[in-house]
């Protein structure tokens, strides 16, 4: 029981410093380079939030990420790492190497996609920072089409409407199957690492 207790405690104190670290720019995107394995080339590149404590040190997204979820800070995380790799995109653009153009892969958490108008929130990142919707990947969760499939359909279809590309990340850990996949406008679909790690 204590170590329950603890845990909540830590939880909400976690939650509460996150809430902080939101309003005061704590946190960064860290760009990750995608690689094309056929020619060796740089393709684009994926977003990944990063938190620095100012007592903790580096909170690692494995633990700050649930509890942003279950607190519904995922909304204003979410929009905050949109606008922020979209304003990353357009100062490449602007930049003295614009001959090719990256791509900039975005992770969209299940949660955020039931509590917020995702299509409003990827709209506005794009025209706020006047950046053409094919300059990003949303990526998407393989659990987040599992409820409501048709629902899901109509979402990711909104997305194509902005001209982004859509990604299916964890493919494999749920109940999706390839006759579903058919049906959805997905751009990539990335293999859950489970079914790679062992090739």
């Amino acid at each position: 029981a204590a170590g329950t207790v603890d845990t909540a405690r830590r939880r909400f104190s976690l939650e509460t410093d996150l809430r902080r670290a939101l309003k005061r720019d704590e946190l960064v995107l860290h760009y990750q380079p995608l690689v094309d394995l056929d020619s060796g080339s740089l393709s684009g590149f994926e977003a990944l939030a990063r938190w620095n404590h100012p007592d903790l040190g580096a909170v690692s997204p494995v633990d700050f990420i649930p509890v942003a979820e279950e607190s519904g800070l995922i909304v204003p995380l979410g929009r905050w790492a949109l606008e922020e790799a979209a304003k990353t995109i357009s100062r490449w653009n602007s930049g003295p190497d614009t001959q090719q153009d990256f791509r900039v892969s975005v992770n969209m958490s299940a949660v955020q996609m039931q509590r917020d108008d995702v299509v409003d929130a990827v709209s506005s990142a794009l025209k706020g920072a006047n950046v053409d919707g094919n300059r990003m990947t949303i990526e998407l969760t393989e659990s987040a089409f599992i409820n409501d499939p048709s629902g899901a359909k109509k979402l990711l279809d909104a997305l194509k409407g902005l001209d982004t590309n859509l990604a299916m990340d964890d493919f494999g850990t749920g109940y999706s199957n390839l006759a579903y996949l058919q049906q959805l406008p997905i751009d990539v679909l990335k293999i859950d690492r489970s079914f790679v790690s062992e090739m």
